[in-house]
């Protein structure tokens, strides 16, 4: 049986950052347009962390099962591992899921019913990117759909929530935070082609091969720049500040241009991370305070 460190391990709490991104962002929004909601950006926030938590053992049972995960470079898995059951990995991630659609629930119910369609496609997304007969991740979709469900859906569906009003901003806004989540996406996967060829997990990363791989970085993090000059012409020009993620997110480039490979990357997955909610945080304050 796991212990608590493995569990925690195995939840994968540096992803989290991702999760919590597209909610100070899409309140930072709220805020500007003087809407923000305590309660529905705390609701917005379980809901994203509840699924990123969800996601991360769902693919830790997936990936196990698969015996994608039999020889990993990345963080620990519990099934791949042995360290838990794959019966009680795939239990936690559903009860992840439970609290992210509990939480869910509750702001339909304050909001917009339809917003349950929305959560569905959201747990399904999150299941099948390596669960299921045809899981996506295996066939290159997989940073298509986390620039859609923790860029767009997520920023968007904040702001929405708490504004119940379409706002450019948000768009702006949800399309850097997407950039820089799918950086950190194709960061990992650049560093598991290796392994991930040899299982037949052909991430996108697999496809376009290393050097392809890292020029889809450059251009994540230069879409993430261009963003933020999106969102001050918008907003307010203070809202440049976001640009100060690049202080972060451009050692991450030189890492990427090294020509890192395997754990070499890990330093750049970790400034990524931190880039992003930099960016999130730089560009969110300027819209709170103005």
């Amino acid at each position: 049986m796991a212990t608590p460190a493995q569990w925690l391990k195995g939840a994968r709490p540096q992803t989290l950052p991702a999760a919590i991104t597209p909610v100070v962002a899409g309140s930072g929004v709220a805020a500007y347009v003087d809407a923000f909601s305590w309660w529905r950006a705390l609701l917005a926030l379980v809901v994203s962390l509840a699924l990123q938590v969800a996601c991360n053992f769902a693919n830790d049972y997936s990936d196990g099962i698969r015996g994608t995960d039999d020889d990993r470079v990345g963080p620990m898995r519990l099934v791949g591992s042995g360290a838990a059951s794959p019966a009680s990995v795939k239990l936690a991630a559903f009860l992840c899921f439970g609290v992210a659609g509990a939480a869910g629930l509750a702001l339909a119910a304050a909001t917009s019913w339809w917003l349950v369609v929305v959560g569905v496609l959201c747990i399904l997304a999150a299941w099948y990117y390596t669960g299921g007969r045809r899981p996506y991740g295996y066939a290159g979709l997989g940073e298509v759909m986390v620039f859609l469900f923790f860029g767009l859906v997520a920023v968007i569906g904040t702001t929405y929530v708490q504004s119940r009003t379409w706002e450019w901003a948000a768009l702006w806004a949800a399309i850097g935070v997407g950039a820089q989540t799918t950086g950190i996406l194709v960061t990992n996967n650049l560093r598991d082609i290796p392994t991930d060829r040899v299982s037949g997990k052909n991430t996108l990363a697999v496809r376009l091969g290393d050097a392809g791989t890292r020029v889809l970085y450059d251009v994540l993090i230069a879409i993430g720049a261009l963003a933020v000059v999106a969102v001050a012409a918008t907003t307010t020009w203070w809202a440049l500040l976001g640009l100060c993620f690049l202080a972060l997110a451009l050692p991450a480039v030189r890492v990427m241009r090294s020509g890192a490979v395997g754990p070499a990357l890990i330093p750049a997955l970790q400034q990524t991370g931190r880039a992003e909610l930099v960016w999130a945080v730089l560009v969110a304050v300027p819209l709170i305070l103005a």
